[in-house]
C-alpha cells in the first residue's frame, strides 16, 4: 500500500507556516502591500572555479563552462537537480519513470560513468556502479550548478571523460534568515521543508531539512497498460558550516543526507518468444540512503603562495527488492517474478587532495596538487544471506600540475599534465591544454582546447562474479573543442557557438568470449575493453534580455540551447548510433516580469529520436514538452507560487517503454524572514 496524504495535510501545513510567521512577528501582514519592499536579489559571483580549480573570471575561462545559480533554480520552481540539468547544453539527461526513478546523465557522447559528479568537493559516483544517479538529490540549498563539459581528467582525474558536475551547497550571508515552504500538487504530491542561514560574526551558518512525498504514476508507461502507481518519499538535509580564519583564511564543513524510497518496474523474460518485455511489478521497491561529508581548509602563505585541503566522504546503502509478481504488458499473463532478487550494496568514496596555488607575477599561476581517491563496495544477497563479495576495493594516489596565463586581460590559456597510479590496473597519464584570445573592445570570445581523459574500471567490472574482470585497462579519450563567444551592446546578454569532437577507446562492454570469460556463471560472457566510439557535433547557446522596464514588462528574458550530437559505435566496424543519443535537442526559457511582484517562466524541450541499443534496435520517438511557472510576493516575507508540467498533455517517453507525467500541476507558499539578530 502507499501511503496518500490528501489536500487537508497541504491546509494544516500552510496555516502552520503562516501562524509561525505572524507570531515571530505579526507586523508582516499589516504591512500595506504596496508599500513592501521587494526580497533583495543575490547576484551570483560571475566567477567559474571547475575549469582550473581556482576562482577566476567567467570571462577568462577557456573551456566550455555552464552555471546554473540557486536563484533560477528557485525562480523556475525547480524541484530537483535532474530537472534542473534537463534545460542544459551538452546534456541527455533521461529518468526511468517518475520522482524517484534512475537519471541518467550523460555529457557530449558519454555514457553515465563517465560524467564525473561532486557535491561540496565529495565524490558522488558510485563505487559499484561508476556511475551518480540524481533520483533523490532535490535542489533545496544548492547555491549554484557548475557544468564543465569535455574531458576533464587533468584535472579531476577517473570518471571525468564526458565532463564533471560541480554542486555547491547555499553559504550563510550576512543577514540571518529563516524560510519555509509547503507545495501540493499532482499525484498526491506534498513537499514541505525550512532553512535557517545567516552571518554573525567570521562564522556563517546555512542548513535546511525538506520531505518529498507522491503517490506518483506507474514506473513503466501506464499508456501501454501499466496500472500499480510507483510512489516515492524523500527526506533530505544539508549543513554548510564556515570560519572566517585570520590572514585571509577559511575553514569549511559541508553535510547532505538523502533518503530516498522509491517503487520500480521492470522486465519479465518470455519463455516462448524469447523477448524481453516490459512488465508492470507488484511490490519492486528500493531504498537509499546516502550520507556526503566534506571538510575545505582555505590558507594565504604568503602574498603569493596559497594552500587548499579537502577531505570528503560518501557513504550509500542501497536496499532493493524485485517483487514477487510481474504482468507482462505485452501478453498480459500474470504470474510469479522469474528472477527474484533481494540485495543490499554499500559503497563508500572517500577523496584527499592538497593542493598549492603560486602566483608568479600578474601574468602567471602555477597549481600543483596530491590526490588519494579510494572506492569500496560491499554486495549481499539477502535471499540467501550470502556475501557476493565484501570490502572489494579501487584506489589511486595522483599528482597533478597546470598553469595558467593571463597577458593583458586578453589572452588566456592553460596547460597541465597529471599522473594517477592505480591498484588494480597500473597508472594512467593525461593532459590538457586550453587558449583563448579575448577581443574587450567588441566582447568577442575565441577559446579552444584538447585534452586526453580516463575512466577506471569499476568494482563491479572487477569483481562482479560471473561478470567481473580483474585484468581490465581504463577506458580513455581525447577530446578537442572550440567555440566563438559574443557579449551583445549595453549587456543585452551573449551567443556562443561552439564544435567538439571526442574519440573513446578501450570501452569495457560485455562479450560473449567463451576462450576468456570462464568464471563460473559468466555463461561466456564478461566485461573486456573492446568498445571504440567516437562523438563530434555543435552546442550553441542564446541568453538574451529582450526587454527591460517598460509599461508592464519589468523584464524580459530568454535563452535558447541547442545540442547537436553525432555519435558513432565504431567497434568491429559497427558504425551505428550509440545507444540513448538523439542527434538534436532544443531548450529554452522565456521569463517575464510584468511588475516587481509577478515572475513568470515559460520551459520547452525537444528532444530527437534516439536509440535503446548499440544495433539502434528499440527507437524511442521525440517529443516536445512545456513547462509553466509563476510566483507572486504578496508581501516582502510571503511568495505564492504556481507550476505546471507538460501544460500540452504531450505523450512521450524519456527512456523507451517507461512512464512520463501527464498534464500536472502544483501549487505553494514560501516564506521568508530576517531575524532581528
Amino acid at each position: 500500500m502507499h501511503r496518500v496524504y490528501r489536500c487537508p495535510r497541504f491546509v494544516v501545513a500552510c496555516c502552520f507556516l503562516i501562524a509561525f510567521l505572524y507570531f515571530l512577528h505579526p507586523a508582516v501582514f499589516a504591512q500595506d502591500i504596496a508599500m513592501a519592499d521587494q526580497q533583495e536579489t543575490v547576484e551570483a559571483p560571475d566567477v567559474v572555479v571547475s575549469a582550473t580549480k581556482t576562482p577566476i573570471p567567467a570571462k577568462q575561462v577557456t573551456s566550455a563552462v555552464e552555471v546554473i545559480t540557486g536563484e533560477e533554480i528557485q525562480q523556475r520552481k525547480i524541484r530537483t537537480v535532474a530537472e534542473a540539468l534537463r534545460w542544459s547544453s551538452g546534456l541527455a539527461v533521461f529518468q526511468s519513470g517518475g520522482l524517484g526513478t534512475t537519471v541518467d546523465v550523460r555529457m557530449r557522447g558519454g555514457t553515465p560513468e563517465q560524467t564525473l559528479v561532486l557535491t561540496d568537493g565529495a565524490i558522488v559516483n558510485s563505487a559499484t556502479l561508476g556511475s551518480y544517479n540524481f533520483a533523490n538529490l532535490t535542489s533545496d540549498n544548492i547555491e549554484r550548478i557548475e557544468i564543465l563539459r569535455g574531458s576533464q581528467s587533468m584535472l579531476w582525474g577517473s570518471d571525468a571523460m564526458g565532463g564533471v558536475i560541480n554542486i555547491t551547497t547555499k553559504r550563510g550571508q550576512e543577514k540571518p534568515n529563516v524560510s519555509g515552504f509547503v507545495e501540493y500538487g499532482s499525484f498526491n504530491t506534498i513537499r514541505e521543508g525550512g532553512s535557517l542561514a545567516g552571518k554573525k560574526g567570521p562564522i556563517d551558518f546555512s542548513g535546511s531539512i525538506a520531505r518529498l512525498d507522491t503517490a506518483g504514476f506507474s514506473a513503466i508507461n501506464y499508456r501501454r497498460g501499466a496500472a500499480e502507481r510507483d510512489g516515492y518519499h524523500n527526506w533530505q538535509g544539508s549543513v554548510r558550516l564556515g570560519a572566517d580564519l585570520p590572514k585571509d583564511g577559511r575553514l569549511e564543513f559541508s553535510f547532505r543526507w538523502l533518503d530516498g524510497s522509491v517503487n520500480f518496474d521492470g522486465f519479465t523474460f518470455n519463455s516462448t518468444t524469447f523477448a524481453s518485455e516490459p512488465a508492470d511489478v507488484f511490490g519492486a521497491r528500493s531504498k537509499s540512503v546516502q550520507y556526503v561529508f566534506a571538510g575545505n581548509y582555505m590558507q594565504p602563505i604568503t602574498a603569493w603562495w596559497s594552500q587548499q585541503l579537502i577531505l570528503s566522504r560518501a557513504t550509500e546503502n542501497l536496499v532493493s527488492d524485485g517483487g514477487a509478481v510481474e504482468r507482462s504488458l505485452v501478453t498480459g499473463a500474470t504470474g510469479s517474478i522469474g528472477s527474484p532478487f533481494r540485495s543490499q550494496i554499500g559503497t563508500t568514496s572517500n577523496r584527499i587532495e592538497w593542493q598549492h596555488n603560486i602566483q608568479v607575477g600578474k601574468p602567471l599561476r602555477l597549481t600543483a596538487g596530491y590526490q588519494f581517491r579510494e572506492q569500496r563496495g560491499d554486495y549481499r544477497d539477502l535471499l540467501t544471506s550470502t556475501t557476493v563479495f565484501e570490502n572489494k576495493s579501487v584506489s589511486s594516489h595522483a599528482g597533478f600540475g597546470e598553469a595558467q596565463l593571463n597577458l593583458w586581460d586578453r589572452v588566456f590559456g592553460t596547460a597541465g599534465i597529471r599522473q594517477d597510479e592505480y591498484n588494480v590496473f597500473g597508472s594512467a597519464t593525461t593532459y590538457r591544454v586550453t587558449g583563448g584570445y579575448l577581443l574587450k573592445e567588441t566582447g568577442t570570445k575565441f577559446r579552444g582546447s584538447y585534452s586526453t581523459g580516463f575512466r577506471a574500471p569499476t568494482i563491479n567490472q572487477l569483481f562482479f562474479p560471473g561478470f567481473g574482470n580483474s585484468n581490465l585497462k581504463p577506458e580513455k579519450s581525447q577530446a578537442f573543442d572550440v567555440a566563438l563567444e559574443q557579449a551583445l551592446p549595453n549587456d543585452r546578454g551573449s551567443i556562443s557557438v561552439g564544435y567538439f569532437w571526442t574519440r573513446y577507446r578501450n570501452l569495457i562492454l560485455s562479450v560473449f568470449d567463451p576462450a576468456v570469460c570462464t568464471e563460473p556463471g559468466s555463461f561466456g560472457f564478461c566485461a573486456q575493453n573492446v568498445g571504440l566510439a567516437r562523438a563530434e557535433g555543435v552546442e550553441v547557446s542564446t541568453k538574451l534580455k529582450l526587454y527591460r522596464d517598460g509599461p508592464w514588462v519589468k523584464n524580459l528574458d530568454l535563452q535558447i540551447q541547442y545540442t547537436y550530437a553525432a555519435t558513432r559505435d565504431i567497434s568491429g566496424g559497427a558504425d551505428t548510433r550509440l545507444p540513448k543519443w538523439p542527434l538534436h535537442q532544443i531548450s529554452t526559457v522565456l521569463r517575464y516580469q510584468p511588475i516587481e511582484r509577478l515572475q513568470a517562466s515559460l520551459e520547452g524541450r525537444y528532444v530527437g529520436e534516439r536509440f535503446g541499443n548499440t544495433g539502434n534496435g528499440n527507437p524511442t520517438p521525440s517529443f516536445v514538452v512545456w513547462n509553466l511557472s509563476a510566483s507572486y510576493d504578496v508581501t516582502k516575507y510571503l511568495q505564492t507560487y504556481l507550476r505546471l508540467d507538460n501544460i500540452f498533455n504531450e505523450k512521450y517517453e524519456e527512456t523507451l517503454f517507461f512512464g512520463t507525467p501527464i498534464r500536472s500541476i502544483f501549487g505553494g507558499v514560501r516564506i521568508n524572514y530576517d531575524l532581528p539578530l
